[in-house]
């Protein structure tokens, strides 16, 4: 048992959006900035391979180190990485001249990304908690919103020649704001046990939530690998699958990520307000959409029936991470929230750089389309596992 300061509910609420939103602003950022960044490094298409490598080198270890740092720091942990992802993307913009460069860059940016997003996800599973109601599911819709935001204004500043490094400073000044709104209430220390005699002697002997146990934690994070999987199959693959499958062009293929990305925000935000109370049904519900629109995707004959299997899929996969993590935040204790949240979204992630590579492999087998059977299969594998792991990681879900 931990002694755990109530924080005021808008007080941490609000920073944390504010975290989610800096982080998908500079996905976003990211995304539509990759060739101009590449041809400012001078790198061939297997150079950028190579160097996007260095992303989950850097994020990988930072993410099973950070949670160790909140539970020995504090949750104000989490406004030193937000800030200092911003000014890695800046300083990536700024430098990434060769491909030493950008592979240095690249490592630093998932260093500082991988800690970010271990330490958001606790600060929204700490606001969740207090506040009583739903936060971790809006929060990543506020991801999802900014990543399709800082996508469109890059493109605007690509589209007026805007210099490379603008986009990337505004989202540093970004980070930088919800850095010093979450340093500003986040509490400085970590829970602290209370001595043993301050314990009542009419307590309730049953601990809430239940001891610390890697094991349960794994089990989940098996299940957010594959939902991870499932949904950068997508993002990454759509653009590719509407112009080599269907003759979309370069044009309307380029709509395709940002249909997904918007439909996972719009889901997100209308899904929030069902919590983790009813984490079982709405992985089930989601793994389901997310099967059915990769099969409507792989037999899709024209680009608007693919579409609509894009907009299926994406609301499918757009709950099932964040409901993951919900569970998994309402079963530790306070004490020990950022390594729960740390193994739980470094499994997860995991499954986020494999995702693409599967397809891939796939594709090269039995093509395009029989790779989004494939990524399909994902999904009933989602379906299938959920119920028995969750029963045997012992996590309450509802």
């Amino acid at each position: 048992m931990v002694l755990v300061k109530q924080l005021p509910v808008r007080g941490i609420v609000v920073p944390a959006f504010v975290a989610f939103a800096a982080f998908g602003a500079f996905w976003g950022v990211w995304g539509a900035s990759v060739p101009r960044i590449q041809d400012r490094a001078g790198v061939t298409d297997g150079g950028l391979g190579v160097a996007l490598l260095f992303v989950g080198a850097g994020a990988l270890p930072a993410m099973l180190l950070v949670g160790r740092a909140i539970d020995r720091w504090g949750l104000r942990v989490a406004a030193w990485t937000i800030g200092a992802l911003g000014v890695a993307g800046a300083g990536l913009a700024l430098t990434a001249g060769s491909l030493a460069g950008l592979c240095a860059g690249l490592a630093l940016v998932g260093a500082t990304s991988g800690a970010a997003d271990v330490a958001m996800n606790s600060v929204a599973g700490r606001a969740e908690r207090d506040a009583g109601r739903p936060v971790i599911t809006r929060a990543h819709g506020v991801f999802s919103s900014f990543v399709v935001l800082g996508s469109l204004a890059t493109g605007l500043a690509s589209a007026v020649a805007l210099p490379v490094p603008v986009p990337f400073l505004a989202v540093a000044v970004l980070s930088l704001l919800a850095a010093a709104m979450l340093a500003g209430t986040l509490p400085a220390a970590p829970p602290v046990a209370p001595p043993a005699m301050t314990r009542p002697a009419d307590a309730d002997p049953t601990p809430d939530p239940r001891p610390w146990r890697v094991g349960p934690i794994l089990l989940v994070g098996v299940l957010g690998a594959l939902a991870f999987a499932s949904e950068n199959a997508h993002q990454s693959w759509s653009a590719v699958f509407a112009d080599g499958e269907l003759g979309s062009g370069p044009g309307l293929s380029a709509v395709a990520p940002a249909v997904f990305a918007g439909t996972v925000a719009v889901t997100r935000f209308a899904a929030g307000g069902l919590g983790s109370g009813h984490a079982r049904t709405v992985l089930l519900a989601g793994a389901t959409a997310a099967a059915a629109g990769a099969v409507g995707i792989a037999a899709a004959p024209t680009l608007a029936v693919a579409a609509l299997g894009l907009v299926v899929a994406a609301a499918g996969t757009a709950v099932l991470f964040p409901t993951l993590v919900g569970v998994v935040s309402r079963n530790v204790d306070e004490a020990r929230r950022g390594r729960a949240t740390s193994v739980v979204t470094t499994v997860s992630y995991l499954g986020f750089l494999l995702g693409p590579v599967y397809v891939g492999l796939f594709a090269d087998a039995v093509g395009l389309r029989g790779a989004m059977v494939a990524v399909a299969a994902l999904a009933v594998a989602l379906v299938v596992l959920a119920p028995p792991l969750l029963r045997l990681s012992g996590l309450r879900t509802g």
